[in-house]
């Protein structure tokens, strides 16, 4: 797809300059982040991720969550992502700027979860039932996206925090209802 061909184009880039120029570059490629710090969650103003939409939907800020795609090739029919924790990602960027460090390294568990299991996952880390209305699909969603991350551990000495979807969810959610309208204009 277009983003992807964008990020690729832009990797090449910077292997160009490298080869050019010495320069040591790096390209932290992140899968879907989602989670959440005590004083930092995830807030758009038009909220189309995931999990923000579905807890939105258990504090009543949404009637129903969109399930986008039901008839995927999947165990459940519904796309699996590999959802990786923001605090990962942050240790991530540490390790990668450690002299000697250069290259794309995926950041991701290594596993995905189904949209229905982080739908399960949200229902049981906030206690409400999160209605849903059924969707087509998104033209063009890939019915599954899944890093390969062992570069990353093997070279930057990276692993994953956070690698149950259930962990992930409830710090988004401590967070999200700590700060039900997101942060202030």
């Amino acid at each position: 797809n277009p983003y992807g061909a964008s990020k690729l184009m832009v990797e090449q880039a910077m292997e160009w300059q490298a080869q050019a120029t010495g320069m040591e570059c790096v390209a932290l490629r992140y899968f879907n982040a989602a989670g959440a710090s005590d004083n930092f969650g995830e807030h758009h103003r038009h909220e189309t991720h995931l999990i923000p939409c579905l807890l939105q939907t258990a504090l009543g800020q949404r009637e129903t969550f969109s399930l986008f795609g039901i008839n995927h090739p999947t165990p459940d029919g519904t796309c699996i992502r590999d959802y990786i924790h923001v605090s990962a990602l942050a240790a991530a960027h540490a390790l990668a700027l450690r002299p000697g460090i250069s290259g794309p390294f995926n950041l991701g568990r290594g596993h995905g979860d189904s949209v229905r299991e982080v739908m399960a996952a949200c229902r049981e880390v906030t206690g409400h039932p999160i209605p849903v209305e059924e969707q087509p699909a998104r033209p063009g969603d890939p019915p599954e996206l899944v890093a390969a991350a062992a570069k990353a551990r093997a070279e930057l000495g990276w692993q994953a925090a956070h690698t149950d979807i259930r962990k992930i969810v409830d710090t988004a959610w401590c967070w999200h209802q700590a700060h039900p309208q997101g942060y202030p204009d």
